[in-house]
């Protein structure tokens, strides 16, 4: 399995969303490092990951690489971060292994009650041949580009540099779509229930998340009333990358709290 290890600090798995390649997340990854140990992966039926996929077991798959990850990396136990898709195996791990879990993170996540739209269940029908579709439906991004930017042009550099890491590490819409499909039925919501560890919500702003709606996002507090919340202001879905920094400090902050609660715990047992 080819994982990413980066920086120094509280340890902090980060998982990427259903496009599947940790490339797309540079930024959140360059700017996490400057703060804490970052480590990451493609997932595991990207052909550049390295790791072990297999059809029948499907979205446990992902789950055992977070597992994988911090064996590879020598780390028991760290704050567990994932984006979007990313934020479903992240929460998932949290859930089945809590004692390698020092606090999860979920940004702009969908909750294991979540079901394709119809937008997605006809993209999912032909993925190649509707592949021109979904690049052009993108575009509705631009809005929150322009707002995490600051403005027409600034938002358009950026998006000519994304586009560029997209190029170079081209999704695959068969594989998106099969990461669609193996959430069919799932049962993931009754182990979550039971989660205990510390818990951080991130959304962006409910007007410019146009994948995600953060009133899904949120469903994690019902599953989890212990959990935090954090709004990333002018970001919607892509905040993590359009805004690296502050996803970032979000993210560092509820891992320096963590860190901050267990010393006290072990000075309270000592």
């Amino acid at each position: 399995m080819t994982i990413i290890d980066r920086g120094s600090g509280i340890p902090v798995v980060l998982v990427p969303g259903i496009q599947g390649r940790w490339e797309w997340m540079r930024p959140a990854v360059d700017a996490l490092s400057r703060r804490c140990r970052v480590i990451t992966f493609s997932l595991a039926d990207e052909p550049t990951s390295g790791a072990f996929f297999d059809e029948a077991s499907g979205f446990d798959c992902y789950v055992r690489q977070v597992e994988d990850a911090l064996d590879t990396a020598g780390v028991h136990s760290a704050i567990v971060c994932g984006v979007s898709y990313g934020g479903l195996i992240a929460a998932s791990f949290a859930a089945r292994h809590p004692d390698r879990t020092r606090g999860v993170v979920v940004a702009s996540a969908i909750p294991p009650s979540w079901t394709p739209d119809r937008r997605v269940r006809f993209l999912i029908r032909a993925p190649r041949l509707l592949s021109p579709v979904f690049c052009v439906g993108s575009v509705r991004l631009f809005k929150e580009m322009i707002a995490a930017r600051d403005g027409v042009r600034p938002a358009a550099s950026f998006a000519a540099r994304h586009l560029v890491a997209v190029v170079r590490h081209m999704f695959s819409p068969a594989l998106m779509a099969r990461r669609v499909r193996l959430l069919d039925g799932n049962t993931l919501e009754a182990e979550m229930t039971a989660l205990r560890v510390p818990a951080l919500i991130v959304t962006g702003q409910p007007e410019l998340d146009r994948v995600v709606p953060v009133s899904l996002t949120l469903q994690y507090l019902r599953l989890w009333p212990h959990a935090s919340t954090a709004t990333m202001a002018r970001s919607g879905h892509l905040g993590s990358i359009t805004r690296p920094e502050e996803f970032a400090e979000l993210v560092a902050r509820f891992a320096d709290s963590v860190s901050q609660i267990e010393d006290e715990r072990r000075r309270i047992v000592g």
